[in-house]
């Protein structure tokens, strides 16, 4: 009997698996919890590298990070009793305030951005062209997801 050869399909949900296992197997929240002391999650991590391209309003925090306003306060009522970030006066509404790094956040985001962004061994020690091969791949798929999807009509 000949065994059927795997559909597109199959071979689409192996590689879907591989890489969320691979993601996993790699992921860099405990490394993160442990090098900066944040707690769980990634939320005031990514706060402190918002925070990297200037100060902020919480409302603009919580649009970016796609959290709502009470939870955003706690976030930035952490960074700032770590002495990572701080609220000062908006320059042009007194009602409102401006979070911003500070000098140990800046220096607490860049360790981030350093464990985060550092490609874990086996990647890097791929042969050229197979790297070559997968970034080519990665640059059509996330430029794919990139792009508006069609909105059904129900």
């Amino acid at each position: 009997m000949n065994k059927a050869s795997p559909t597109t399909t199959d071979v689409a949900g192996r590689v879907w698996s591989a890489m969320l296992a691979y993601v996993k197997a790699n992921d860099r929240n405990r490394e993160l919890q442990e090098a900066l002391g944040l707690g769980r999650g990634t939320g005031r991590v990514k706060v402190l590298l918002m925070l990297l391209n200037g100060p902020a309003t919480l409302r603009d925090i919580a649009t970016a990070n796609e959290t709502d306003a009470p939870y955003t306060t706690v976030i930035v009522d952490k960074l700032e009793s770590l002495g990572l970030a701080e609220r000062t006066a908006h320059p042009d509404d007194n009602r409102r305030k401006l979070v911003k790094i500070t000098e140990a956040g800046q220096e607490a985001a860049e360790h981030a951005r350093r464990i985060f962004f550092e490609p874990p061994a086996e990647l890097a020690g791929l042969p050229p062209a197979d790297l070559n091969l997968l970034d080519e791949v990665m640059t059509r798929l996330t430029a794919g997801a990139a792009m508006p999807k069609e909105k059904s009509l129900k």
